[in-house]
């Protein structure tokens, strides 16, 4: 299926590794023209070898940004000008009790994980109603529904997205330019693969085994029972990035191996 996505310029934050830099690769492999963003320049320049070497004859580059810092997105600006296409991928998480998590971990959360996608988003919107098409993604986490016990501040941010993501959407009425949420599961990224690997390695068992009883005991509501893959995620935010998807606006569309209860 051609997603018709051939020169559209993207731009996705926190695509260095895990879902944002398999999101990359599948833009990628559709002829967009991608923009990638790390934190540091070595993390940064690691993935674009990796990238070049799959995509030699891609178009890429790539900015480092640390959204810790509040005017980490004025770079970006000025280095890209406008995009077709944005991707509000950038996320870091606490795993802490509610009473261990400090202020500076709810405000370090909000900042990265829902003031980043904001900043980016004010200054990108505007720009894709006036030239009458564009795609905004968020990408939040089954967390904002789940709510794990030791991810409270995390989950709150994800949640945020999802209110966020709707209120953008309803001020698109009537353009070409449409705003939805991604909702994906547990996925198997490199930091899930090193969490599988030190359990095993604790209770001395293989990963496989830790993973078996990650479903059983902490997300028994998954149908999926396994984690997702990053591409199976990617997959779902090529589409909603697409000109393909054009009557799908204002949703928030879960890719959680269905660990969400419910119909909505």
């Amino acid at each position: 299926m051609d997603l018709q996505l051939t020169h559209k310029k993207v731009l996705i934050t926190g695509s260095t590794s895990g879902i944002g830099f398999e999101i990359a690769k599948r833009f990628l492999e559709e002829g967009a023209s991608v923009t990638i963003n790390g934190r540091s320049g070595g993390s940064l320049q690691k993935s674009m070898r990796n990238l070049k070497e799959s995509f030699p004859d891609g178009s890429m580059e790539g900015i480092v940004a640390d959204f810790r810092d509040s005017r980490a997105h004025e770079s970006i600006i000025k280095t890209l000008g406008e995009v077709d296409i944005l991707i509000n991928n950038v996320g870091i998480y606490a795993s802490k009790s509610f009473e261990g998590t400090s202020d500076q971990d709810w405000e370090e959360m909000f900042q990265v994980n829902v003031m980043a996608a904001v900043r980016l988003s004010r200054h990108y919107l505007p720009q894709m109603k006036k030239a009458g098409w564009g795609r905004i993604l968020f990408v939040s986490s089954e967390c904002a529904q789940l709510v794990p016990e030791d991810l409270i501040a995390y989950s709150t941010t994800k949640a945020a997205l999802l209110a966020l993501s709707r209120g953008l959407a309803q001020t698109t009425k009537g353009t070409r330019v449409t705003v939805n949420a991604l909702i994906p599961g547990s996925t198997l990224t490199e930091g899930a693969k090193i969490f599988l690997q030190q359990q095993a390695e604790k209770e001395n068992k293989s990963p496989g085994e830790i993973s078996e009883e990650f479903f059983q005991q902490a997300r028994p509501s998954s149908l999926l029972q396994r984690f997702a893959k990053p591409r199976e995620v990617a997959d779902m935010a090529l589409f909603l990035s697409s000109p393909l998807s054009a009557a799908t606006n204002g949703a928030a569309i879960k890719v959680d191996g269905g660990s969400i209860p419910g119909i909505l």
